[in-house]
């Protein structure tokens, strides 16, 4: 993080607008299952992994994207994606409830990402850099990340990580056991998402 501003990263509507290279109609996508996100932050203690259970997303993409994008062809299309802080899940209670407080759960139950472009990137296998708005806590910062395109079973995936400052957006990194451990105020954001038409 938290980074997180990812369908769950209500990632609240994200709306990616691709630039249009064809004609081919627009069509909604879906995350496939094993689609996942997840967060690696550092303490005073250890470091820790927070996953998003949930994860909901509106992604519209031409035909044919997989082989457009691996293609090193542009796309037109909208996506955004968020999951609910209340489903991060940490593996420790007193780590989910201290995160969900950090991040201010109550009034701000989302965290969201909203796509606003890319850029195709050369390499094996292809990319591309997203540019996009990262909202938590109430805050909308626009970011880039770096991504990695390939196949997999008719889906194309999509992996990439990140590291967000939590202070940037107003989020207080949490303090356990009377302020003894103390979380790392900068998190990892990474995700692995399967889309598919």
């Amino acid at each position: 993080m938290m980074r997180v501003r990812v369908s769950h990263l209500t990632i609240a509507s994200a709306v990616l607008l691709l630039t249009a290279a064809t004609t081919s109609p627009v069509e909604r996508m879906t995350l496939a299952n094993g689609s996942r996100l997840w967060f690696d932050g550092t303490s005073t203690l250890r470091s820790w992994t927070c996953s998003a259970d949930k994860i909901e997303s509106k992604i519209d993409a031409e035909s044919g994207v997989a082989n457009a994008v691996l293609d090193g062809r542009k796309v037109a299309g909208t996506l955004e994606v968020e999951f609910p802080v209340e489903k991060l899940e940490c593996k420790n209670g007193t780590m989910n409830e201290h995160m969900r407080k950090a991040l201010v759960a109550t009034t701000y139950p989302k965290i969201t990402f909203n796509l606003s472009g890319y850029d195709l990137t050369k390499g094996t296998p292809p990319g591309a850099t997203v540019q996009g708005s990262l909202t938590m806590n109430g805050q909308s910062h626009l970011i880039a990340v770096p991504v990695q395109f390939v196949r997999a079973d008719g889906a194309l995936r999509v992996t990439g990580k990140v590291p967000v400052k939590m202070t940037e957006w107003g989020v207080k990194p949490p303090k356990l056991m009377m302020g003894t451990i103390k979380v790392g105020e900068v998190v990892t954001v990474q995700f692995d998402l399967l889309l598919q038409h």
